[in-house]
């Protein structure tokens, strides 16, 4: 069987990975836009954490928490040891007591059907700073220790290196959709036409427009993020866990004295791969509030992505318009906690096997799910 998949970012990658484990032909193609949302991103994988109520968003997330040691471990044995996955803890913080027990309530009802979430500790401000050292004097924290961080790029690239390893082949272009009467035969790039038994739509943001011909309009559209990478030379922070603070923002930190903060939420951006005035300050002044003590911190580099934002909190997952088609997108901010897990469900629709959760909920050109009043709360 073979399977062309379009899109290279972290849902296309797992795809494309699972689907040459199973031993299918695979060919991805990928026009590796400016600004493309795994690119960009510094992974949180705590949905136990996360304020969002929706349960079906819960479900997935969830799911994809617990499915990346595996993951990881499958990577290994394929020789691909750095994606820069740890479980570090997350930290969640405040300054109110009882705002903190708010939180610590929910994440143990949450832990207590999840052991994989980890133990559960409150700290008080002091013991927060020890294990988050520029944090403001006044937080306190809730502690849950099988949090995670991910770098996107590292994650990705290990997936395609991994599917490569087992045959799968990628493309560098610009993809359309072949058809033939009612079915979706393949794709067609500048300079080459390949069938396949079934073409997996993994685009991001930039999908519906290549949907758009075959009268499908799948409701997503780009929403930019502007993540700061910072630098405490001579700080060994690899082991620093996530810091969620009451709002959209986030902290987390990688080896090298590494610290990301971020990021914006800009619905209504287009595709403008620009660093803002507006955002840079947003960013900075979401961070400094919540860890001061990063004002030393040397500014590297500020990066863009466009998360492919759905009409609500779940991903559009599962089989749409023509025979052939699979379509994976609307991950938003949640892209590299769900992805990989999401990539295996594609691969397994397209195999015609069963996929290992019923994707009713996530179907691509489902009307909105109620909206939910948390939804700004994870990040």
């Amino acid at each position: 069987m073979r399977v062309a998949i379009i899109g290279a970012g972290i849902l296309g990658a797992s795809a494309a990975y699972h689907l040459a484990l199973a031993g299918a032909e695979v060919v991805v193609a990928d026009a590796a836009h400016p600004g493309r949302a795994t690119a960009a991103g510094a992974g949180i994988v705590s949905p136990w954490s996360s304020g969002r109520v929706d349960a079906g968003w819960r479900r997935i997330a969830e799911a994809g928490a617990r499915y990346y040691p595996e993951l990881i471990a499958r990577l290994a044995e394929d020789g691909e040891t750095e994606t820069g996955y740890r479980r570090v803890g997350a930290l969640s913080v405040a300054a109110d007591g009882a705002a903190l027990d708010q939180i610590e309530q929910a994440i143990r009802r949450r832990r207590d059907a999840a052991p994989e979430a980890g133990e559960l500790t409150r700290l008080s401000p002091a013991e927060a700073r020890a294990l988050f050292p520029p944090l403001h004097p006044a937080l306190g924290g809730v502690f849950l220790s099988g949090g995670a961080r991910v770098d996107g790029r590292l994650i990705t690239a290990a997936l395609r290196r991994g599917a490569e390893r087992h045959g799968a082949r990628f493309v560098a272009g610009e993809a359309g959709l072949l058809t033939a009467a009612d079915r979706v035969t393949g794709i067609r790039l500048a300079d080459e036409s390949i069938a396949a038994d079934c073409v997996i739509v993994a685009a991001g943001a930039w999908a519906p427009a290549l949907l758009q011909p075959l009268g499908l309009a799948l409701p997503v559209q780009p929403q930019r993020g502007q993540i700061t990478h910072l630098q405490l030379e001579g700080t060994e922070t690899g082991d620093w866990p996530v810091v969620l603070p009451p709002s959209s923002h986030y902290l987390l930190a990688f080896g090298s004295s590494r610290i990301v903060v971020g990021a914006t939420r800009e619905t209504g951006s287009g595709f403008d791969h620009r660093v803002t005035a507006a955002g840079q300050a947003e960013v900075l002044n979401e961070a400094l509030a919540i860890a001061p003590g990063l004002g030393r911190a040397t500014l590297l580099e500020t990066r863009i992505g466009f998360r492919p934002a759905g009409p609500d909190l779940r991903p559009l997952l599962g089989r749409a318009g023509p025979e052939g088609l699979v379509i994976g997108n609307g991950l938003g901010p949640s892209g590299l906690t769900i992805g990989p897990f999401a990539g295996r469900l594609l691969a397994q629709l397209a195999l015609g096997e069963t996929p290992a959760i019923d994707l009713a909920d996530y179907a691509p050109l489902r009307p909105a799910a109620a909206p939910d009043a948390a939804m700004d709360s994870i990040r």
